[in-house]
């Protein structure tokens, strides 16, 4: 009896990684069909040659980093509007830095192959339409006129950290946490009549390309959590909650505030101890943190007080009560692909 029974788990431990691969490989087949029908161009779909239009905002006010805050009050309308411009053009810079980041994860994907399958084809894909939105941000840093603002020293040392992650939860985790956050962001800014159009253009683009880069990282980070039991899980859930705490500082540079005539240490602490701060953060990460609830990447004590330390989780999940389901929020993983 004893002699049967390991060979009876070893053939369901089997079958088990055969219906994920299948799973996988039948996902990644949609999200090619998806990519191959509903494809955009920047270069065209995007009239840069057309001017900005007078009267028009760069992000929603409640957005920008000083809103509510003392110094907010003490600027004028125009240094408002010039301030949102700063800080999108931050916000486009960072993502650039980001997707470069996801690229070289992607690559890594490619690599451990087998390369023609469904999986490797599709890491393959996201990678060009990752280019695509570089470059597009690029265009859109360019035709503002302001010189990009470059990530500090410290993005660096993050980059490299990331490429020493072996590829499991804690990367395809990093990847919704920037695919996630700025999703999040640009679906409000871009059915903003206010917003300039060009802006809002560039965001329907990202939005509706990203929700497959963000549905094909939420089956990769369930499937590898399924994989792996309590304690394999735990290093992958705190080095995610420890990036998070470094990245989210990173998304718009204190120098913003020199195009106002704000001190950029004086803006950065105004900005941080604003409870705008904290609305902002939540907004931005409440569907994916219910999801990191769900699938259990929110999960242990330490990995709590780490995200609890970015100031982005809701009110709900930091106080430990039972959390609101991710599926039962809007799917933004599948509604702009089926």
């Amino acid at each position: 009896m004893s002699s049967v029974e390991p060979n009876v788990d070893r053939r369901r431990r089997r079958l088990r990684r055969i219906a994920d691969g299948e799973d996988r490989e039948r996902t990644a087949e949609r999200l090619l069909r998806s990519s191959a029908e509903r494809f955009y161009d920047p270069d065209v779909d995007i009239d840069w040659d057309a001017p900005w239009v007078d009267g028009k905002i760069w992000l929603p006010e409640r957005r920008i980093s000083l809103y509510g805050t003392k110094l907010w009050q003490q600027l004028t309308p125009e240094q408002r509007v010039e301030l949102g411009k700063h800080e999108l053009v931050s916000l486009l810079g960072f993502g650039i830095w980001a997707e470069g980041v996801l690229s070289s994860v992607l690559l890594r994907v490619v690599g451990r192959g087998p390369v023609t399958s469904r999986h490797s084809l599709y890491a393959l894909t996201e990678l060009a339409e990752e280019a695509r939105h570089s470059t597009m941000f690029a265009r859109l840093i360019e035709k503002t006129g302001i010189p990009p603002y470059r990530q500090p020293r410290f993005a660096r040392l993050l980059d490299k950290a990331v490429q020493l992650m072996p590829i499991g939860p804690a990367t395809y985790g990093g990847t919704l946490l920037i695919e996630e956050v700025l999703d999040r962001g640009q679906r409000e800014a871009m059915a903003d009549e206010n917003v300039q159009p060009h802006v809002r253009q560039l965001m329907r683009i990202h939005v509706l390309e990203e929700s497959r880069h963000i549905g094909f990282a939420r089956g990769e980070l369930r499937r590898g959590l399924g994989k792996r039991g309590a304690i394999r899980r735990a290093p992958h859930r705190a080095a995610l909650a420890l990036f998070a705490l470094n990245v989210y500082p990173l998304m718009v540079t204190p120098r913003v505030y020199r195009a106002v005539g704000i001190n950029p240490a004086r803006g950065f602490v105004a900005a941080f101890r604003s409870p705008q701060y904290r609305a902002n953060m939540t907004f931005m990460s409440e569907p994916m943190l219910r999801y990191f609830a769900e699938v259990g990447m929110y999960d242990g004590a330490v990995t709590k007080r780490l995200w609890r330390l970015t100031r982005s989780v809701p009110h709900d999940l930091a106080n430990g009560e039972r959390p609101t389901p991710a599926s039962t929020e809007r799917n933004r993983s599948v509604d702009l692909i089926d």
